[in-house]
């Protein structure tokens, strides 16, 4: 796939004095120039500074990196702690806030709010930080450099998707899936499950075996801008990865949107009906995100539909429970690729570059050059290393081909609270970094998880007695490989704020969460109407123009991958 590092680069990485080549990496070494090209160890002496960092991306507890033991190592080397604070509440009125006040933290991930944060001129660009600090950031960012800058030509963040190396697809679930309690399909003799008529009646009949048990048979994720987890499936459910509001037709590469189409009206009327069986939690669409995480943790829910990386913190905290008590795995849920109709599912992603979402710092950051020769320290291989396996002899080894491996121990106290306090839960996304399906120069994989022998290690026997049940050896094998899509995803093509193209994105997400509660809650006699009155307002906006304008970008971006 990619193979565009640069030879000068893999030899320094093999005679860094923190790595042998095979991945056999110690601590790395502190006290090294964080601006030093990697491989070299001019002494400098580093004050101490902290930076403040507001994270809107992810849900964990606020912490300064030093208080990680990878966060202390990487403060040994540049002097640099991060005090990073997560988002409680609405997103659009933290980011307002702060634009209003015009105050900012040092570094800032504004999420879906991003488009807001450059409106306002919050971010610093990048280009001279990066030419004159950043020659790993060069390295590893240098062929999407063109996609990730503005129409002013400047980059004024940090995207976390590029793919370095050849590209290793995940043997797990990080995507779109539709996820049932392990317990459902035992009972039911473990059934092939692809067709969302199919999925429902399966929860349905054990909802009705265990009417003593008080379940909830099926929850959705509404919460602010994670609507997009109960207005997604309409797409998956035709067949389609995850491009946005669009599908884009693989002949003709013409956008569509879907949020009006018949697709959409099947997955909502399907919803509907099962609201009037008592199967779906009526509070879905009230809850935030920690009462939906903390729901799914309770034992008390079938199913639902959601990505992977989204469900992380509830589903580890399932699988360190079934670890301590193994009759708990039942409560464990278990990806489905369900469609529509039983066609070819495309829940995984094809590798993928995510230009309009990132890391950037901010115009009241007090020290831009420490920051991006941060970014820049943490972009060589032996930290990329560090961030994603940990330290030899602690939380990895390597055999005697350069593979490196985990061991049965080192897998056990990997939980989630040690997560947390090596660093592994705030280091693992939402910094620069070598991304998901990279590889390392040895051919490793950066990420543990997606190395074979990290993952057949990491099953539970419970996981590998679930597999054989369904004649795969990983999750991914129950789903469809991805298509090429070059363009992929094209919810990440940037849309300029005051832009037509934003603005019916905005129109049409506040119609969607308008209206998709009272679809859903509706009598079944009073759907109709109600489709009705929300397609009539879905009619009143110019998707015609939208639809031509994504179509043009898509076909650009295959442009640009064929090299035109």
């Amino acid at each position: 796939m990619k193979k565009w590092i640069l030879c000068s680069f893999i030899f320094a990485m093999l005679f860094t004095a923190c790595s042998n080549g095979n991945g056999n990496t110690e601590a790395p070494a502190a006290n090294k120039n964080a601006n030093a090209p990697s491989g070299e160890t001019e002494e400098a002496p580093l004050e101490k500074v902290t930076f403040s960092y507001f994270n809107a991306a992810a849900a964990a507890k606020d912490v300064n990196t030093n208080e990680t033991t990878i966060g202390k190592l990487l403060e040994d080397q540049t002097g640099v702690n991060f005090k990073i604070e997560h988002l409680v509440g609405d997103l659009n009125t933290k980011v307002g806030t702060m634009i209003a006040s015009n105050e900012y933290p040092d570094v800032l991930i504004p999420d879906a709010a991003i488009d807001k944060v450059l409106d306002a001129g919050a971010f610093i660009a990048l280009n001279d930080l990066i030419e004159e600090h950043g020659l790993n950031i060069k390295k590893v960012y240098g062929p999407y450099f063109e996609q990730m800058k503005a129409a002013d030509g400047n980059i004024y963040f940090i995207p976390f998707s590029n793919v370095v190396g050849e590209y290793i697809p995940d043997p797990s679930i990080g995507q779109g899936a539709f996820w049932v309690q392990r317990r459902i399909l035992e009972e039911a003799g473990y059934p092939k499950i692809n067709k969302l008529d199919d999925y429902f009646k399966l929860i349905e009949d054990y909802m009705n075996k265990h009417k003593e048990e008080d379940l909830t048979g099926f929850m959705a994720l509404t919460h602010d801008w994670r609507f997009f987890a109960t207005s997604n499936p309409p797409m998956h459910l035709e067949g389609y990865p995850n491009d946005g509001g669009v599908i884009i037709d693989m002949n003709t590469f013409e956008a569509k949107t879907y949020a009006a189409a018949d697709s959409t009206k099947r997955w909502l009327q399907k919803l509907n009906e099962i609201n009037a069986k008592g199967m779906i939690d009526k509070a879905s669409f009230v809850d935030n995100y920690d009462q939906y995480l903390a729901k799914m943790t309770s034992g008390k829910v079938l199913g639902f539909f959601d990505y992977g990386w989204q469900i992380g913190n509830a589903t580890n905290n399932l699988r360190d429970a079934a670890k301590a008590d193994p009759s708990k795995d039942g409560l464990r849920y278990f990806p489905l690729p369900v469609t529509f109709d039983g066609q070819k599912d495309q829940y995984l992603d094809p590798p993928g570059f995510v230009k309009n979402r990132g890391m950037g710092i901010t115009v009241s950051a007090k020290d831009p050059v420490r920051i991006i020769q941060y970014f820049d320290n943490l972009l060589k291989e032996e930290n990329q290393i560090l961030r994603s396996w940990g330290i030899k002899g602690e939380t990895y080894e390597v055999n005697e081909n350069g593979r490196m491996y985990r061991t049965p121990e080192q897998i056990a106290k990997i939980d989630e609270t040690f997560n947390e306090t090596f660093g592994f839960k705030y280091y693992s996304w939402n910094w620069p970094q070598w991304g998901n399906g990279s590889s390392l120069s040895d051919g490793n994989a950066v990420q543990p998880g997606v190395q074979a022998e990290v993952f057949q290690m990491s099953l539970t026997d419970a996981d590998k007695a679930i597999l054989e049940k369904y004649g795969v050896k990983t999750y991914s094998e129950l789903f469809a490989k991805p298509d090429d899509r070059p363009w992929f995803p094209a919810w990440a093509i940037p849309k300029e704020q005051g832009s037509p193209q934003q603005i019916f994105t905005t129109k049409s997400d506040e119609i969607t969460k308008k209206y998709f509660p009272r679809l859903v809650l509706a009598t079944p006699a009073e759907f109709e109407a109600v489709w009705a009155e929300y397609a009539g307002e879905m009619g009143k906006l110019d998707k015609e123009q939208y639809e031509q304008w994504t179509t043009e970008e898509v076909k650009k971006l295959i442009d640009l991958a064929k090299g035109n």
